[in-house]
C-alpha cells in the first residue's frame, strides 16, 4: 500500500463518497479486523482509525477482493492489535471499505456497516485473520406487532431529536438509504444512535430475531431520551444560577477597573504573579524547574482569569513555588546532644537508642544525614512515634507525620496529573512544602496497614520514595519534576512485618521495639506519663501524689499489655476521680497501693498462680501486640475409645502443632514413663483457654506435647516454668521468633525459668542484661532434653 499518495486501491471501482447497499451475494470468506470501544452495527457509516503496521498487510488483501469487504468483531477493552482469534466473538459486522488515507502511523478507514455475520471457522488464524461466515437473516413474519415496536422505535427517535441535534444528520442519512418498512435495518441503526456500552451493542448484534432485538434496542433508545431530558434539565439549572450571579460579577469587575484606575490596588492577576516570582527569587530552583516557571508565568500572563486553564496555572504557579528548592536546615551532629535527648524522652529502649546513636554517628562521619531509612517495629503504645519526633529534635530539623494506614490511591504518594479536577500533588511534596526544608525527618507511621484498590498500589509507589538510589529524582505527577528527597530522613513505623512487601521491606533498616517489664512501665510513668497527665488535667503536684508501689500495681494489675497507652489511661482515670475530690473540699491527695482500688476499682488481671495441675503447662506466645504467655490444657475425656480433639480457636498452623506433638507422644510413650497402650484407649481433649482470641504459629509444639505426657504419666510439672518451640515428628526442636517478646512476657507475669529452642540461644545472648537478670533458661535441641528439664532423667 503506498502512502505518497495517502490512498489505496481500495478505492477503486467504487466513486469517493458514494455508499453500497448490501448485495444479495456477500462474500462466504472475509478478512477479520478487531475493534474496541463499540462494535460496528449494519447501516452505520462512519470512519475507522487502525494502527498502520499491524492491519496495513490486511488492508492490501482486502483492496484486492472484488467486494472490497472486511469483518469487524468486537473484542472490548482488549488491545486489538495483541487479541488471539479465541477471544473474537461469535457475531461481527461486515463492512465495505470506501477510501483509506494514511495518517503518519494510523490509516483511516471510511467503512460502511452491511450486514451481520457468524463465524463458522477460521481459515487463518494469524494476521491476516480470514474466516468462513454465514449471514443469519431473521425469520420472523413483518405482523402489526412488529410494526407497532418500528413506529415506537421511530417515534422515541423523534422525541429525542429536539433534546439532542447531533442526531439529525445520522436520521436523515438513513432515510435516503433505507426502507422504513423494513425493520431490521431500523433496529440496528437506532442501536447505533444511542451511548449504550460496547457490550450492549454486541448483544444487539448477536440478535438475530427480530421481536428480542426489537424490544430491547426500544429500552436503549427511551433510557437515552431520559438522559437527553436529565441534561437539558441540569443545563437549565446551572444557567438560571449563572445569570444570578452574573449581574454580581460584573460589578465586582467594574470595582477592580475603577480602583485600579485610581492605582488604589493591583488587579489580581499582577498581584499573584509578583508573589510567585518574589517566592522563586528565595529559592535555588535546579535549572529545569525555574525553566517550566518561567514558562507557566508567561502563559499565566496572557490567560483570561475566568477560564479554567487560569485557575489551573495559578494553582501550578502557587505550589511550585511552595516548595523549598535548595533550602536546607542545618544538621546538629553532636551525638552528646542526641543521647541526651532520646534520654530525656524516653526511658528503657537501651538497645534501641544505641542503635539511632550508632545511626547517627555514621552520619556525623560523613558530614550529612542521607541516604537510610529506619523502620521501627513493635507492638502499641512503646513509642515508636516519639522516637521519630526525638530524632528530629536531635538532629535540629523539622519533623511531618504521615498516616499511611488505609492508604488505597498511590496519587497520595506520587501526586495526580494536574489535568484532573481537583488535582494535588504527592504527600511528599506536601511534607516539603510544610517542613519548609528540603531535609525534614518524615515519618511514614503504619506503613505495614496499606491498602490496595483499583486506583494502585501505594506501596509499590513508595519503593521510589524509599529507596536511597532512586529517590533522589523522585517525580511527582502534579509538578512534573524531579525532586530530592535523597536529604530527607524517612522514619517507618509497623506494628509486624507480615504484611509489608518483600522489597519494600529491603529498603529499610529495621529496628524492633518490644514491650516494657514492669520496672520500665513505673519509669515511664513516673518520668513521663503523670508528670504530663498532671499538666493536661491543671492539677498542681503538690495536690495529688503517687507512689511508686501503686504505679507497679496498676502495672501489673490493670495494664499488663505491651505498651504504656493504657497505662496512660488508667493514669487518667486516676486524676479524673481526684480531681471530683479536689473541688469538694480535699486539700490533698495521695495514691497508693493500698487505696489504688478506690480509684480504679478491682484489678483486671489477677496475680499469676503456678501452673502445677496434671495436664496443665505455660506456654509462650508472640503477637503484634507483643509477647504473651500461653495455658494449655489436657485431660482424658474418658476410656472407652481412641480419640483427640481441640478447641480454643486454633489456627492451622497450630492445629498442625498439636497434631505433631499427639502423634510423637503416641509413638514414644513408653519412653518417657508411660503405658504403650494409653493413648489406644483415652479419648483426649487439648484445650487453650480464652476461646474467644485466634491463635496461630509454629511456637507450641513443645509446650502441647509436655502437656499431653503430663496427662498421661500423671505427673504434675514439679515447678514454676514456661516454654516455647516448635516439634517435629523425630523429636526436633526447631527456632521459634520473638525471644525477646516472650522473656519480657515471662517475666511480666513472674516466671523465671524458661525453655528455649537450642537454634535461639543466639538471639537470647543478644537481650539486654536487665532482662537476663534473674532469669534461668535452658536450652533444649531434642525434645528428650525437654522432659529431662523438666522431670529429670
Amino acid at each position: 500500500m503506498s502512502q505518497d499518495d495517502n490512498r489505496t486501491t481500495i478505492e477503486q471501482g467504487t466513486p469517493q463518497g458514494a455508499l453500497a447497499l448490501p448485495d444479495r451475494t456477500l462474500p462466504q470468506r472475509v478478512y477479520l479486523i478487531p475493534v474496541r470501544e463499540r462494535p460496528f452495527m449494519p447501516g452505520l457509516v462512519q470512519p475507522l482509525l487502525l494502527d498502520a503496521e499491524q492491519w496495513r498487510a490486511t488492508l492490501e488483501r482486502v483492496g484486492q477482493t472484488p467486494h472490497h469487504a472486511l469483518g469487524l468483531v468486537y473484542v472490548g477493552d482488549r488491545d486489538p492489535d495483541e487479541v488471539d482469534p479465541d477471544q473474537f466473538p461469535q457475531y461481527g459486522c461486515l463492512v465495505k471499505i470506501h477510501a483509506v488515507n494514511g495518517e503518519e502511523n494510523q490509516l483511516q478507514v471510511v467503512a460502511q456497516g452491511l450486514a451481520r455475520f457468524r463465524v463458522e471457522g477460521y481459515m487463518s488464524r494469524k494476521r491476516p485473520y480470514m474466516a468462513e461466515v454465514s449471514y443469519p437473516e431473521p425469520r420472523d413474519q413483518l405482523d402489526d406487532s412488529l410494526r407497532a415496536y418500528a413506529m415506537a422505535i421511530i417515534n422515541t427517535i423523534k422525541e429525542l431529536l429536539p433534546l439532542n441535534p447531533l442526531y439529525n444528520e445520522g436520521l436523515k442519512h438513513y432515510l435516503q438509504n433505507f426502507s422504513a418498512r423494513d425493520p431490521s435495518p431500523l433496529t440496528d441503526f437506532a442501536a447505533s444512535l444511542t451511548s449504550a456500552s460496547g457490550d450492549e451493542l454486541q448483544e444487539i448484534l448477536e440478535t438475530v430475531p427480530l421481536r428480542p432485538r426489537m424490544e430491547r434496542v426500544l429500552t436503549l433508545v427511551k433510557k437515552e431520551v431520559e438522559v437527553a431530558r436529565l441534561q437539558n434539565q441540569l443545563r437549565e439549572e446551572v444557567n438560571e444560577k449563572i445569570s444570578k450571579h452574573q449581574r454580581e460579577f460584573f460589578l465586582k469587575e467594574q470595582l477592580k477597573v475603577i480602583q485600579r484606575e485610581l492605582g488604589l490596588e493591583k488587579d489580581d492577576r499582577t498581584a499573584d504573579a509578583d508573589e510567585f516570582r518574589e517566592r522563586m527569587e528565595a529559592l535555588s530552583p535546579p535549572e529545569a524547574v525555574q525553566k517550566r516557571f518561567e514558562e507557566e508565568l508567561r502563559k499565566f500572563g496572557v490567560l483570561e482569569s475566568g477560564s479554567p486553564e487560569y485557575a489551573v496555572t495559578r494553582n501550578y504557579l502557587d505550589w511550585l513555588t511552595s516548595v523549598p528548592w535548595g533550602v536546607y536546615s542545618d544538621d546538629n551532629l553532636d551525638l552528646d546532644h542526641a543521647r541526651q535527648i532520646l534520654e530525656q524522652h524516653h526511658s528503657g529502649l537501651t538497645d534501641v537508642k544505641d542503635r539511632i546513636i550508632e545511626f547517627l554517628a555514621v552520619g556525623a562521619m560523613r558530614g550529612e544525614m542521607k541516604g537510610s531509612i529506619l523502620l521501627l517495629v513493635g507492638p502499641p503504645g512503646v513509642g515508636k512515634t516519639s522516637i521519630g519526633r526525638s530524632i528530629a529534635e536531635a538532629l535540629d530539623r523539622r519533623f511531618y507525620r504521615l498516616s499511611l494506614g488505609g492508604m488505597r490511591d498511590e496519587a497520595e504518594i506520587k501526586g495526580h496529573r494536574r489535568t484532573y479536577i481537583g488535582a494535588l500533588p504527592g504527600k511528599l511534596t506536601q511534607a516539603l512544602k510544610d517542613a519548609g526544608t528540603g531535609n525534614p525527618v518524615i515519618m511514614l507511621d503504619e506503613i505495614d496497614k496499606l491498602g490496595q484498590s483499583f486506583q494502585g498500589d501505594p506501596a509499590s509507589a513508595l519503593l521510589e520514595v524509599l529507596d536511597p538510589e532512586q529517590n533522589q529524582d523522585f517525580l511527582d505527577h502534579y509538578l512534573d519534576q524531579r525532586l530530592d528527597l535523597s536529604h530527607c530522613l524517612f522514619v517507618c513505623t509497623a506494628n509486624t512485618l507480615d504484611s509489608i512487601p518483600g522489597p519494600l521491606l529491603d529498603r529499610m533498616e529495621v529496628i524492633r521495639l518490644s514491650g516494657y517489664i514492669t520496672e520500665e512501665k513505673v519509669a515511664i510513668a513516673r518520668h513521663h506519663l503523670w508528670p504530663r497527665a498532671l499538666e493536661r488535667a491543671g492539677v498542681k503536684p503538690a495536690q495529688l501524689k503517687i507512689s511508686d508501689s501503686a504505679l507497679k500495681e496498676i502495672a501489673e494489675g490493670y495494664a499488663r499489655e505491651a505498651g504504656v497507652r493504657n497505662l496512660e489511661k488508667q493514669l487518667n482515670k486516676i486524676i479524673r476521680k481526684a480531681a471530683v475530690r479536689l473541688l469538694s473540699g480535699e486539700k490533698k491527695l495521695s495514691v497508693t497501693g493500698k487505696n489504688l482500688e478506690e480509684f480504679l476499682g478491682q484489678p483486671y488481671f489477677q496475680k499469676e498462680k503456678t501452673q502445677r495441675g496434671v495436664g496443665v503447662v505455660t506456654g509462650l506466645a508472640w503477637t503484634a501486640m507483643g509477647g504473651a504467655t500461653l495455658s494449655i490444657e489436657a485431660t482424658q475425656v474418658h476410656a472407652q475409645r481412641r480419640g483427640f480433639k481441640q478447641t480454643g480457636q486454633l489456627g492451622d498452623v497450630m492445629k498442625e502443632s498439636a497434631e505433631i506433638a499427639y502423634s510423637y507422644v503416641a509413638s514414644h510413650l513408653p519412653q518417657y514413663g508411660g503405658s504403650a497402650d494409653w493413648f489406644d484407649e483415652s479419648f483426649v481433649h487439648l484445650h487453650v483457654p480464652e476461646g474467644a482470641t485466634p491463635k496461630d504459629g509454629p511456637s507450641a509444639g513443645v509446650t502441647m506435647a509436655t502437656a499431653l505426657i503430663s496427662l498421661a504419666t500423671g505427673k504434675r510439672l514439679p515447678r514454676k516454668l514456661a516454654m516455647t518451640g516448635e516439634l517435629t515428628l523425630t523429636g526436633q526442636v526447631l527456632a521459634v521468633g520473638g525471644i525477646r517478646e516472650k522473656v519480657i512476657a515471662a517475666r511480666r507475669v513472674g516466671i523465671r525459668e524458661v525453655i528455649l529452642p537450642k537454634a535461639c540461644e543466639r538471639d537470647y545472648k543478644e537481650l539486654p542484661d536487665y532482662l537476663k537478670k534473674d532469669m534461668t533458661v535452658h536450652f533444649a535441641e531434642r525434645y528428650q532434653d525437654v522432659h529431662e528439664i523438666v522431670w529429670g532423667k
